[in-house]
């Protein structure tokens, strides 16, 4: 199994090219490039794209560690208020550019957050039909691609009592609706995101055994303490890792060990990240030992 993390912290702190020869000697296998930071002043998003993302492939080429997911901006979508239109209006083709240019890098799945732009509660209706038209939209790019889009749980905020509670596949009944409606396996997978599993009340443990392999292609990998989306790393929260890594050896989970820790890394002076990362390999290390038994 693969060890991957975010490139978001390191990418910032040392650029892209310096970011991925770190992730490598730190001892990851792959990299999930980050592409939600400023999209307006990402380099992604620009005529040079091909470029630009030709400089980090090569370096990671030369140090050999491989893209093996991305993220694509965030949200999906915002509210209709006039402040909103000129996100709404290039927020779709930005998504278009990130799937090509994670397949670019070489990546076999793209993690996009699912639109949830209403309140979850009352509006699950509306949001599982907006949901449909929006990644079916999204199914040829793939294809062309041949790259898989992952849905990916999520969590809202309670207006009223400032707690954190379900959105759009939060439950693993719904997140299994969403995936099987789609019926398009060759266009998209599952990203269970184990963190946001704890912030809404669920077992991740539970989630991945619902959802099982054909479902599940990858994982974000954190820790919180149930009451904040905290990003830190496993054993540092309150999640019960010892379950929900046998839940993974159970279906026989194919994909890869893919963390999104990254504010244990932003805590981190700039001297400490090598050896930050490096302590996070050590961690999956013994981590994925639990899994394949």
């Amino acid at each position: 199994m693969r060890i991957s993390t975010q490139t978001n912290v390191a990418q910032h702190r040392f650029g892209m090219p310096a970011a991925v020869r770190v992730l490598k000697e730190a001892g990851f296998d792959a990299y999930d490039f980050s592409m939600y930071h400023d999209p307006d002043k990402n380099p992604v998003f620009t005529d040079g794209w091909r470029e630009h993302l030709s400089a980090i492939k090569s370096a990671a080429d030369a140090v050999g560690i491989v893209c093996n997911q991305a993220h694509a901006p965030f949200p999906s979508s915002k509210t209709d208020e006039a402040e909103n239109k000129a996100y709404n209006d290039t927020i779709f083709e930005r998504l278009v550019r990130s799937v090509e240019a994670a397949a670019f890098l070489g990546a076999g799945v793209i993690v996009i957050h699912p639109v949830q732009h209403l309140p979850y509660h009352k509006n699950e209706e509306k949001l599982f039909g907006l949901n449909m038209e929006f990644y079916r939209a999204l199914a040829p790019v793939a294809k062309k691609n041949g790259i898989k889009i992952a849905l990916e749980n999520m969590w809202q905020t309670d207006p009223r009592r400032k707690i954190i509670w379900d959105s759009t596949c939060a439950t693993a009944a719904e997140f299994i609706r969403y995936f099987d409606t789609l019926a398009d396996p060759d266009a998209f997978t599952c990203c269970l995101d184990l963190g946001h599993c704890g912030l809404c009340g669920h077992e991740a443990a539970e989630m991945i055994r619902a959802l099982g392999a054909d479902r599940l292609g990858a994982l974000h990998i954190h820790d919180n303490d149930h009451l904040r989306d905290a990003h830190t790393l496993p054993y540092l929260g309150h999640m019960d890792w010892k379950e929900i890594m046998k839940a993974l050896g159970e279906i026989g989970y194919k994909g890869d060990f893919t963390y999104e820790a990254d504010s244990f890394l932003q805590a981190m002076p700039t001297e400490l990240l090598p050896a930050a990362y490096r302590f996070m390999a050590e961690t999956a290390k013994v981590m994925i030992k639990m899994i394949e038994g």
